[in-house]
């Protein structure tokens, strides 16, 4: 089988997180700069068989999109024509960031720990991805 890739874009850094072969577990991968995003999947297709994108969709509590949207939409084109036998799904992140900081609390990480935000970014990927395979 193949693996799910998920991303919780940003303009700075962007999370990410993968599923096992069977896409039952989502995982945390890594966080890695913005700018490097396309060389970093391009490497990780030669080694792992992927079927499948997920991306986080920036909504405001009025389900409009936020301002990071466009940004996101760009990406999701890039993705669309750099990869473009590999499907994509949209997953509303509302709340990924409250989750996952909450997430580390509860993981008893401490307060220097939780400052991480990459670990924040790859947490809230996992959950974008946890959320798709859940409603799926």
């Amino acid at each position: 089988m193949s693996r799910i890739l998920a991303f919780d874009y940003g303009l700075k850094r962007t999370g990410i997180a993968v599923t096992d072969e069977l896409q039952l577990i989502a995982s945390g991968l890594t966080t890695i700069e913005t700018s490097t995003i396309f060389t970093f999947i391009t490497n990780y297709l030669k080694a792992e068989k992927v079927s499948l994108f997920v991306v986080g969709e920036a909504k405001q509590l009025n389900n409009q999109p936020s301002e990071s949207e466009a940004l996101i939409k760009s990406f999701v084109q890039k993705l669309e024509q750099t990869y473009p036998s590999i499907p994509i799904i949209r997953i509303d992140e509302r709340f990924t960031s409250k989750m996952a900081f909450q997430t580390m609390i509860d993981s008893g990480l401490s307060k220097k720990q939780r400052q991480n935000k990459k670990l924040l970014d790859e947490i809230s990927a996992t959950i974008i991805l946890q959320s798709y395979l859940y409603n799926r």
